[in-house]
């Protein structure tokens, strides 16, 4: 039986997953404390005056994106978080105004932590987002279930931007024509881009 590309994307994946949530517990505190603090110089070039920016809340194992959101919410932008209401629906983003007490969070589909769904709907300028894995090249591996390609495709003038883990790179992807580029990828340690 011949291997599609979704069958090595679904191995990646499950591989990937599995070594990044290793990666991300063996991590001393004091080390988690810091990576991801707060956007490097050239990651805050690519970010317009007053954009409204789009993040995510972490899973264990992913890259955490608390820091930048406090970062950005605290400099004024509008904050956005994805929200799911079911896994056939298109995501969208809703407000998040209390990134420190999370008081405008609900539990929604796989445990994730969203906005409320009377929260306002907005459309990020800027979208940081988690991967599963990346080439240096910009190509991503997602979760899998296409919410951000698809979300990619229909706001086509959003930058975004992939955050993970150094150990998340690999020498090449499977790419298909409805996975959508990334402007730039950042690391504990570098940023890749802009492609």
């Amino acid at each position: 039986m011949t291997e599609t590309i979704a069958d090595r994307k679904a191995a990646l994946r499950k591989q990937l997953r599995k070594a990044r949530r290793e990666h991300a517990a063996a991590l001393p505190k004091e080390v988690s404390a810091l990576v991801f603090n707060r956007p490097p110089a050239p990651v805050l070039e690519m970010v317009p005056e007053g954009a409204t920016i789009g993040l995510y809340r972490a899973d264990p194992g992913e890259a955490p994106a608390f820091s930048y959101t406090k970062f950005f919410f605290e400099r004024g932008h509008p904050i956005a978080l994805p929200r799911i209401t079911t896994l056939d629906a298109p995501m969208r983003f809703h407000a998040h105004s209390d990134p420190f007490e999370e008081s405008d969070l609900e539990d929604g589909p796989m445990g994730l932590r969203q906005p409320s769904g009377g929260l306002p709907e907005i459309v990020p300028d800027v979208l940081f987002m988690p991967l599963v894995g990346f080439t240096v090249t910009g190509d991503r591996l997602g979760q899998g279930g296409g919410f951000y390609d698809r979300w990619l495709e229909a706001h086509p003038d959003t930058i975004a931007i992939g955050m993970a883990w150094d150990m998340q790179e690999v020498g090449d992807l499977p790419v298909e024509d409805h996975d959508m580029p990334l402007a730039a990828i950042v690391t504990p340690t570098r940023i890749l881009g802009p492609f």
